[in-house]
């Protein structure tokens, strides 16, 4: 697994020639497993979005890799995955790609080809939330962007689902990054971990060790809330 370099990545308006005003100006190293953290706003989904190529066009971002990096080589697993899925299309046919690659992310996310004849009504929310990662990792990529991924799901299968992300990252030895507003969530998922408020990066680390002492009072208050939002739900 080559270690993947963000050299530059800067969003802005495209209406607006002022650095002052970009909504996201940062660079980092994503080694293995990659978390970012922060607010609603911080810049975690622009950042997903520039990633892909899928900024709003009134955006404009500069972006700088040392990966060269096509479509067929990122693999998204977006927020809702019950929205990512067309409900009058049988499943075999939200794939695009050859039958033996449609088996072969079938295995890797633990489902039966027998899904492929279902609509998405007939499956559990754990099922659906694994037909749309085996669908973004199809094409074998080298980068997987997942997007609050398990924010839709119940507290059992989005452990499940943290769980398998963690083999499946494991067992195709490729990059990851994970938006998460659930700190918690990551801490034994993601190697290194990315603090960002307002587009910009405040504080980076291994996850563990920044989990455990975080210097800025940002971190420390976010770390508090999604202790507080665990504990309620439990």
């Amino acid at each position: 697994m080559q270690t993947l370099k963000i050299n530059k990545l800067k969003i802005s308006n495209a209406k607006i020639a002022d650095d002052k005003k970009c909504l996201v100006d940062i660079n980092f190293t994503c080694p293995s497993s990659l978390a970012l953290v922060g607010q609603s706003g911080s810049g975690k989904s622009l950042t997903i979005k520039a990633l892909l190529g899928l900024l709003p066009s009134n955006l404009k971002a500069e972006l700088e890799t040392n990966m060269i990096l096509e479509k067929k080589d990122i693999g998204f697993v977006p927020q809702n995955p019950f929205s990512s899925l067309s409900p009058l299309t049988k499943i075999k046919n939200q794939f695009f790609c050859t039958k033996r690659e449609k088996t072969r992310a079938l295995n890797l996310v633990g489902l039966d080809e027998k899904v492929l004849e279902k609509y998405p009504a007939f499956l559990s929310g754990g099922q659906i939330q694994r037909v749309v990662l085996a669908i973004a990792l199809c094409h074998e990529p080298k980068l997987l962007l997942l997007d609050e991924p398990t924010t839709a799901l119940d507290k059992n299968t989005k452990n499940e689902t943290i769980g398998l992300i963690h083999k499946i990252h494991h067992t195709l030895n490729i990059n990851l990054i994970f938006v998460t507003h659930d700190i918690f969530s990551i801490k034994n998922l993601c190697e290194y971990i990315l603090i960002l408020k307002d587009g910009k990066i405040i504080e980076q680390g291994k996850t563990k060790k920044l989990l455990s002492a975080p210097c800025k009072e940002y971190t420390k208050a976010l770390l508090e809330a999604s202790f507080q939002k665990r504990s309620f739900r439990i």
